[in-house]
């Protein structure tokens, strides 16, 4: 019971640290055009993030047992991949570099997986099939989403702006601010939503998956009456506590700390008005929310960067400024490799401490 609170308290400290990277994420733009304020902003969303977060549970259910094999993870299994995950978004976060939360915990919980399993790689699921004929595993649910939606938010974030450019071109500058100075409201609202229907979720796996681990594995078999809600034997619902728990803690995340993520997001890549957040935002909330509706867990970060770049790229390629795009990119690429070869060791540094 007490190691499944340390992994309970990792798991929100995860959580609160993803409301640094991904909510700011999230918030970026509308506070970079100034149509809120970062406390208007965060507020904002974490509303939206709720409401997006109680939406739905498919991504939820992904992540808890839909990448590594469930019975072959213990606790340690679970608190190692809260570990390496923790460890590389606050040394990007650092940074300033946009990472992804998502890739950081799926990369942590495969290498910890690994070592658990003694280098069994059959307990990352592949590919498979799920009891509806869905396809499931790492590489239908995290690798193609993982080159897919950043190109999708680039494509869609350029056409969008291209579409609004023609629609827009008689207007003058001052109406078309007022009008998406009001219209951008909506659209951080459809991302806040889009935001919590994806991101939200993923803490929310992670946790159902250590209660289900607690559970099978007789942890809470002496578990007095009134702690019963603990007790997991099925994946077939994601405990509503949970659900409240992760979206509450990672707005307060992001009321803490996301400013750094902000600037670069934000400020750094291009230089926005109303319209050019409003087509961003659009387009990246309209894919989170397809993706989550579709139990793929894919990254907020990824899409939300990219869908800005598309934005820039729209008026001009020279806008973007692609140094910082580049730095953000090879941080794209190494979270996956880093996180899951950190799982791993503190995976082995468990063992060898008698874990």
């Amino acid at each position: 019971m007490t190691l499944f609170l340390i992994v309970l308290l990792a798991a929100l400290v995860f959580e609160y640290i993803n409301g640094f990277h991904d909510t700011a994420n999230a918030i970026a733009t509308v506070v970079s055009t100034k149509v809120l304020t970062p406390r208007q902003a965060i507020v904002w969303a974490a509303a939206w993030n709720l409401v997006g977060a109680l939406a739905g549970t498919a991504v939820a259910k992904t992540i808890s047992s839909g990448l590594v094999d469930a019975h072959a993870v213990d606790m340690y299994t679970v608190l190692c991949a809260l570990l390496s995950a923790i460890v590389w978004n606050l040394f990007t976060w650092w940074l300033g570099l946009p990472s992804s939360s998502s890739h950081a915990l799926i990369g942590g919980l495969c290498g910890a997986a690994l070592a658990t399993a003694q280098g069994n790689w059959a307990v990352l699921i592949w590919s498979a099939t799920d009891a509806k004929g869905a396809h499931a595993g790492l590489w239908p649910k995290v690798v193609l989403p993982m080159v897919s939606s950043p190109l999708l938010g680039f494509a869609g974030g350029a056409l969008l702006m291209w579409l609004l450019t023609i629609i827009l071109r008689k207007v003058t500058p001052r109406v078309v601010n007022l009008i998406f100075g009001k219209a951008q409201l909506l659209s951080a609202g459809f991302m806040g939503f889009g935001h919590g229907s994806n991101d939200a979720q993923k803490t929310m796996g992670i946790i159902t998956l250590a209660l289900f681990t607690g559970t099978t594995s007789g942890a809470f078999k002496d578990l007095p009456e009134w702690a019963s809600f603990l007790r997991l034997t099925e994946f077939k619902a994601i405990p509503l506590w949970v659900v409240f728990t992760c979206a509450l803690t990672m707005a307060a995340g992001t009321a803490a700390g996301g400013w750094r993520i902000i600037r670069t997001m934000g400020h750094k890549m291009v230089k926005m008005q109303p319209v050019h957040g409003f087509a961003a935002e659009t387009t990246a909330a309209t894919i989170l929310y397809a993706t989550a509706s579709l139990g793929v867990p894919v990254s907020t970060t990824h899409v939300i960067a990219t869908s800005i770049m598309g934005v820039g790229a729209s008026k001009r390629l020279s806008a973007v400024k692609w140094g910082v795009v580049g730095r953000i990119v090879w941080a794209w690429v190494l979270t996956l490799p880093v996180t899951g070869l950190l799982g791993y060791t503190f995976v082995q540094l468990m063992r060898t401490m008698g874990h």
